[in-house]
């Protein structure tokens, strides 16, 4: 069943990803108005997430964050459906790292880097950075249950050379890259709701007391990572910036969760900033106090 359910859809998707962007973003615009007003996928949790973190903010104004969120919700999916055929020039021109210098910076020092990134704006499009920069590029994600659309997803996301390691094998990965004296960057989504009760750490997030997770600082600290906060904002339609942003470059000196507090403190900034691009249809808070 698996495999039909794969034959019968990636046809489908890569038809749908050698459409130009505008036709695409035509599609989304589409799917919005069935996600938002007829199916209301999540919208329970995506509006009681909301209130929950803006208790300040009025109805309007929540709706108007609730709304803006399914748009971008819309136009990621479309992004990532994209990233099956997108050329290198054209991500480069939507995808644009600003102060690369940092982690070549980094690199001439000898240290190994971890990104820390939340799902906020667009992680999809992250691969692209492999042809950008010297490091030797890993990135983590969860493995999916179906078999061939986990190998569909490490395929995309590895088109432009880098590495995609699941969660469960990231470490011991870059145990060996370090021991062979490999510089590694490796990008973690790190704002992810911990097992309620497999976690080590709880803290704010956007105000709320809330188990954290505390694996990419427990990989710095075991490995002397350099950690670097990776902010991309979405500059409009289709395009995004990205920024490195230095939390330490010697982790061990640091107290225990104190770069885990450093990166809350920046995706909070920027959820504040433009909140409609985060992923509000995560159950990110279920596990509060």
């Amino acid at each position: 069943m698996q495999r039909l359910l794969y034959y019968v859809l990636y046809p489908i998707l890569w038809l749908v990803s050698i459409l130009p962007m505008w036709v695409l973003y035509i599609k989304s615009s589409a799917l919005y108005i069935i996600t938002y007003y007829i199916i209301g996928y999540r919208k329970k949790v995506v509006k009681n997430n909301l209130k929950l973190v803006f208790p300040e903010r009025s109805s309007e104004e929540l709706n108007r964050i609730a709304k803006g969120f399914y748009k971008h919700l819309c136009d990621m999916i479309f992004e990532t459906i994209k990233s099956l055929t997108i050329s290198e020039k054209e991500i480069s021109k939507r995808f644009q790292f600003e102060n690369l210098e940092l982690l070549e910076e980094l690199k001439a020092k000898g240290k190994s880097t971890l990104l820390m990134s939340g799902h906020y704006a667009n992680w999809e499009w992250m691969g692209i950075l492999n042809k950008k920069t010297s490091y030797k590029c890993y990135a983590v994600y969860k493995k999916l249950d179906n078999p061939y659309f986990d190998s569909l997803v490490k395929e995309t996301r590895e088109r432009f050379g880098g590495n995609i390691v699941s969660n469960k094998k990231i470490v011991p990965q870059l145990f060996r890259e370090s021991k062979r004296n490999v510089e590694t960057v490796t990008l973690i989504l790190s704002d992810q709701t911990p097992k309620r009760n497999a976690y080590k750490h709880r803290d704010t997030f956007m105000g709320i007391d809330v188990p954290v997770f505390t694996g990419t600082e427990e990989i710095a600290k075991r490995l002397d990572f350099a950690a670097v906060y990776l902010k991309v904002k979405k500059v409009k339609r289709g395009y995004y910036k990205t920024t490195f942003e230095l939390l330490t470059e010697n982790p061990k000196e640091l107290p225990d969760f104190e770069i885990t507090r450093l990166f809350l403190t920046e995706i909070e900034k920027q959820i504040q900033e433009e909140p409609k691009y985060y992923l509000w249809s995560h159950k990110r808070w279920k596990h509060r106090l």
